[in-house]
């Protein structure tokens, strides 16, 4: 893989890969589980081949993500665990909202903010998969009773929508600090953007030397 002269590896190809392949079932998951719970988004079920194809194939995209979620956890929990500049950080965070990072707190790979929506997710998608394990009819129908599969409807149903706002804050984010977006379909940072967003981390990489000029190829 080629990165541009000068910059820093923020994200290997095997975690951008996984992070779509991940984001990737969620979107399809979103689409198909909103058209089986309102009949008013019942038209997105066109999108998979009607009602009955989009009720069999919506919880086998929810096999695949958790087993990508899984992967995902794996290769990022290290930087996600907190740390007690994630405090200051926090009372800093109307100033990072305004735009102006100057006077934040320097913080390392991952701010608190990015902490909180990988914590989150780590807690609703088993929530998800758990659940709808449990109203997968096909398969386990015959081993949940109908007062079990009501809860777990609910639970489901309650999980995918925090989940989804999750979702939203992290998108948005995405998009409002720039060159964050790049970071993770390209791999890589400026070290000035580095510098503003994630300063404790450039200095950590210029002291292992990592942060230097790095050729193509």
């Amino acid at each position: 893989m080629s990165y541009p002269k000068g910059t820093l590896i923020r994200n290997t190809t095997s975690e951008r890969i996984n992070h779509w392949i991940t984001a990737g079932c969620f979107v399809l998951l979103v689409l198909s589980g909103l058209s089986m719970f309102h009949p008013l988004f019942y038209w997105l079920s066109g999108l998979f081949g009607g009602g009955q194809w989009t009720r069999a194939v919506h919880p086998w995209i929810g096999v695949v993500l958790f087993l990508s979620y899984v992967g995902l956890f794996a290769q990022f929990w290290r930087d996600n665990l907190p740390k007690r500049e994630d405090l200051d950080w926090i009372k800093a965070a109307p100033r990072v909202l305004a735009n102006d990072e100057e006077h934040v707190p320097e913080v390392d790979k991952l701010n608190a903010g990015q902490k909180a929506v990988y914590w989150s997710m780590a807690l609703l998608v088993p929530t998800l998969f758990v659940s709808g394990l449990m109203i997968w009819e096909v398969y386990f129908g015959a081993a949940t009773s109908i007062e079990t599969q009501r809860v777990a409807t609910l639970v489901h149903s309650l999980a995918a929508v925090a989940a989804i706002l999750v979702w939203i804050v992290h998108v948005y984010a995405a998009i409002w600090v720039r060159g964050s977006m790049r970071a993770m379909t390209q791999g890589w940072v400026t070290p000035g953007w580095a510098y503003r967003h994630h300063r404790k981390w450039l200095r950590r990489l210029a002291e292992s030397g990592s942060a230097g000029p790095r050729p193509r190829g």
